[in-house]
């Protein structure tokens, strides 16, 4: 399929369908694969240098994979159809966004601290994020609600539609599985610091791109708001970019600091241990849930976007090709 078409109808897909919990997500399959992987392939005994090949071995090994068995699961639909063929590569297109059900499940939490559940608010948090939520406050959840949409817009939205662009679905369905490798075993704590270090800076290098073209968007789509917030959404993305441990998170995350002039970053809290960070935006008073609101409304701008950019980019490698 003509990937000027793929594109639009994946995402068209993904704002209609979201993601049901019912339908066997590939992401749910690597999960599985990298469990195993994990099991037989790292040792307590292992030296330094054996945890560190092992990950990489098990990084590469799941990333070719994801990429061969989804171009030949295509190629097969399509020896039997055309249409068979275009349904299998959107339906596999669709698996790799998360537009519909990121914007879902950060507007649940805000649902629950409207109707004045606190807790309630928690747990949904919980199952979007990786940090402690018991204990936050009202900002605090804001906070996080207001990062985790700013993040995952690039991985979860922008990153997998540029490389549609580039490779297709096979490499879209690549990118979900470093970024799955990378939320698995990309840690740096004691078990996983050698273990997972290959899957990390792959993860960051995969990254690099779609996470400064996701900020891009985000002062685009705060320039609707009004000109101070992209000009202010700009400037802070240039300044306070860099501040996240993360070398791609503090992008996007930047901007929309920016963009909603809200303090974000700091520290938070993993498994009871508090990770301390630099501030974004420090000048800015602590985020509210409207706020929260903001960011998800910029984010549907964002994918719009990045859409939008993504087929330019296809348009004109096609261009280049048909010289």
């Amino acid at each position: 399929m003509n990937r000027c078409v793929l594109l639009p109808a994946v995402y068209l897909v993904d704002r209609i369908a979201g993601d049901p919990e019912w339908f066997p997500h590939p992401v749910r399959l690597m999960g599985l694969a990298i469990t195993r992987g994990e099991t037989v392939l790292r040792r307590l005994d292992q030296s330094e240098t054996s945890k560190l090949f092992a990950g990489a071995a098990l990084t590469v090994a799941l990333v070719a994979a994801s990429y061969s068995l989804t171009r030949l699961i295509i190629d097969q639909a399509y020896r039997r159809s055309r249409m068979l063929g275009w349904l299998t590569e959107i339906v596999l297109g669709w698996t790799c966004l998360a537009a519909r059900s990121l914007q879902e499940e950060a507007s649940a939490v805000l649902a629950a601290l409207d109707s004045g559940g606190v807790v309630l608010a928690r747990q949904r948090l919980a199952r979007i994020v990786g940090r402690d939520t018991q204990q936050l406050n009202v900002p605090e959840i804001s906070r996080a609600v207001i990062e985790t949409v700013a993040e995952s817009a690039s991985d979860g939205i922008v990153a997998p539609l540029f490389y549609m662009s580039l490779g297709g679905v096979p490499l879209a369905m690549a990118y979900k599985a470093v970024n799955t490798l990378d939320s698995m075993i990309g840690h740096a704590d004691a078990r996983y610091f050698y273990f997972g270090k290959a899957a990390a800076r792959l993860d960051d290098a995969a990254n690099y791109l779609p996470a400064r073209l996701t900020a891009l968007a985000i002062v685009s789509a705060s320039s609707v708001c009004g000109e101070d917030d992209a000009r202010s959404a700009w400037n802070l993305w240039l300044r306070d970019g860099d501040k996240h441990k993360s070398p791609n998170a503090g992008q996007p995350e930047s901007a929309m600091a920016g963009a909603l002039q809200a303090r974000l970053g700091g520290g938070n809290f993993y498994d009871g241990k508090l990770i301390a960070a630099e501030p974004i935006g420090e000048e800015f008073p602590a985020p509210t849930p409207d706020q929260a609101r903001q960011a998800i409304r910029l984010i549907s701008a964002v994918a719009l976007l990045g859409l939008g950019a993504c087929m330019l980019l296809r348009a004109f490698l096609q261009g280049r090709k048909a010289r």
